[in-house]
């Protein structure tokens, strides 16, 4: 068995993660405001989109976001493109910068999620899943995470999840932090957002 400090659960990982957690939802208090104020104003309609995503062990949990898209627009399938209609006009500023994912931040300090980890994904999803492919569920699902780092949506489903299972395996805080750097360059640079596979930004 690992030792404590090598596995994506331990209680330093879930400390880090509350506390940048805390101090992130206080810096980007102002971003909060002027996201609500421009989605009102834009179509009156809400300004978060909450939908059941499957975390650890199994265990749905309400996923935050900023509302991208039209009211009702998921019911007609998760799939986008660039340029989809339903997109709201501030919702492809919020897409193009990953601003739409600071809601997130509510869900780590309630102990859904993590900084770093597999993306959570949606209750049909989970249902496909192998026994293998079911040990992503066996640590908290990240804000962002290896397969994002590595092509995020341009990715096929399958090789998303060999990397998440991969992440899980190699765990260690020198790779979370090699994750996070990575991170903000793929912010930067906009390939991915939209591609193949299920897990499309909602």
């Amino acid at each position: 068995m690992r030792p404590w400090y090598r596995r994506p659960d331990n209680p330093l990982k879930r400390l880090f993660d509350f506390s940048l957690g805390f101090f992130g939802l206080l810096l980007s208090s102002p971003i909060f405001l002027v996201v609500a104020v421009l989605t009102r104003l834009e179509d009156g309609g809400p300004v978060f989109y909450v939908h059941p995503r499957i975390g650890k062990d199994g265990q749905p949990f309400p996923f935050y976001k900023f509302r991208t898209m039209k009211v009702g627009s998921d019911k007609s399938g998760f799939e986008i493109e660039a340029g989809d209609s339903r997109i709201l006009r501030i919702g492809h500023f919020l897409r193009r910068w990953s601003i739409d994912e600071v809601p997130q931040l509510l869900n780590i300090l309630r102990g859904d999620m993590s900084f770093i980890g597999p993306r959570p994904t949606l209750a049909y999803q989970v249902e496909t899943y192998d026994q293998r492919q079911r040990g992503r569920l066996a640590v908290l699902p990240g804000v962002t995470g290896l397969a994002q780092v590595s092509g995020r949506n341009s990715l096929t489903w399958p090789e998303r999840i060999e990397l998440d299972l991969k992440y899980i395996e190699d765990y260690s805080l020198s790779l979370d932090a090699w994750i996070l750097l990575k991170t903000f360059g793929t912010v930067v640079n906009p390939d991915g957002i939209y591609g193949h596979g299920w897990e499309k930004k909602s």
